[in-house]
């Protein structure tokens, strides 16, 4: 198996990281590899392009594509790039065809037209077959798909996103879609899913189905040990009281965070709610203690006239504070010069 990186050897080696965990990459006949096409496609001119390659390929045939077709019908059109996207994406079967024997090429249901462009392409001048296959593009029940281009995407690099945020994904997909990202992204049999799926049905307050789905896929992308820290991490933030700085400094370290003054007599809750984002005005912080909704620390606020001191401070150094389940801000103390 070839896979194909898009540009740099930094690319390609951190490609290979993450798919070593799913891909055999052991010396032998069957053994994966990581290939980057630039290797290819950046000596490759113009006129050689046009010649070798465009010349097997009408406008009518390229225009027949959905791909192509449907971006026609979009008021921003095509642009010239993305229309000759199709030939250098023949290109790639042809010589990975050529040099590693490649016959099938796999992607999503969207690559439909370029695949198929490039086992046309190794007909013509190879005489030989290649195949396609393609597999449905994954979408949520609202319609959004999976991909590195949506809002709020997901990476498998560690340092993009990390294994906390990475659990606390699949632990919040909607019950509509759960069902079936166990079937696509987990070895789970049948049976195991059709209990999951009952269970999701009777007790959706359990939410069993989504914790099995964050602990399998986290542990198939991360490994156990990434696993145990971010069940402990999503623990200490949902169940636990907070108590511990360095491990609530990790799992805080993309939320939104201020620093602020305390002087001897503290600031204002409702202050520190409106200086963290977490709430507009004054007003709407007391209103949302009335509520019953503002935490700090953890623990509930219950009097909107309460002021806060630095001693407070999770390890002297920072509070958390939090807006119903999800919300939440960081305030650091700022030292006194």
């Amino acid at each position: 198996m070839a896979v194909t990186a898009g540009t740099g050897t930094g690319l390609r080696d951190g490609m290979r990281a993450q798919l070593e965990r799913f891909l055999d990459f052991a010396p032998g006949p069957q053994a994966a590899r990581v290939v980057n096409n630039a290797d290819w496609l950046r000596p490759l001119d113009v006129m050689t392009l046009l010649r070798d390659i465009g010349k097997h390929f009408t406008v009518n045939y390229m225009l027949a594509k959905e791909s192509v077709r449907r971006r026609l019908e979009q008021e921003d059109g095509i642009s010239y790039t993305e229309f000759s996207y199709l030939l250098l994406q023949a290109y790639d079967f042809l010589v990975l065809f050529d040099r590693l024997g490649c016959t099938l090429q796999m992607g999503g249901s969207d690559q439909w037209g370029n695949i198929t462009a490039g086992c046309d392409l190794i007909r013509r001048v190879r005489g030989a077959k290649a195949h396609g296959l393609v597999l449905p593009l994954v979408t949520s029940a609202g319609g959004v798909k999976f991909g590195k281009t949506e809002a709020g995407a997901i990476w498998l690099d560690p340092d993009r996103t990390t294994p906390y945020d990475f659990y606390q994904f699949w632990l919040n997909t909607d019950d509509r879609d759960v069902v079936a990202y166990l079937k696509y992204f987990t070895f789970l049999d049948e049976p195991a899913i059709r209990d999951l799926e009952r269970t999701t049905t009777d007790a959706p307050e359990r939410r069993d189905a989504q914790r099995t789905l964050a602990r399998e896929v986290t542990k198939l992308v991360h490994g156990p040990e990434a696993l145990e820290s971010a069940e402990r991490g999503a623990a200490r933030m949902f169940g636990e009281r907070l108590t511990i700085a360095d491990e609530i400094r990790a799992v805080l370290h993309d939320v939104p965070q201020v620093e602020i003054a305390f002087g001897q007599e503290g600031v204002p809750i409702t202050r520190l709610a409106v200086e963290s984002g977490l709430e507009s005005s004054s007003s709407a912080a007391i209103r949302l203690i009335r509520g019953g909704g503002l935490y700090l620390n953890d623990e509930r606020v219950t009097n909107e006239r309460e002021r806060v001191t630095a001693n407070q401070a999770i390890g002297g150094l920072f509070f958390v504070l939090r807006k119903g389940k999800r919300d939440r801000r960081v305030v650091q103390v700022k030292k006194q010069p």
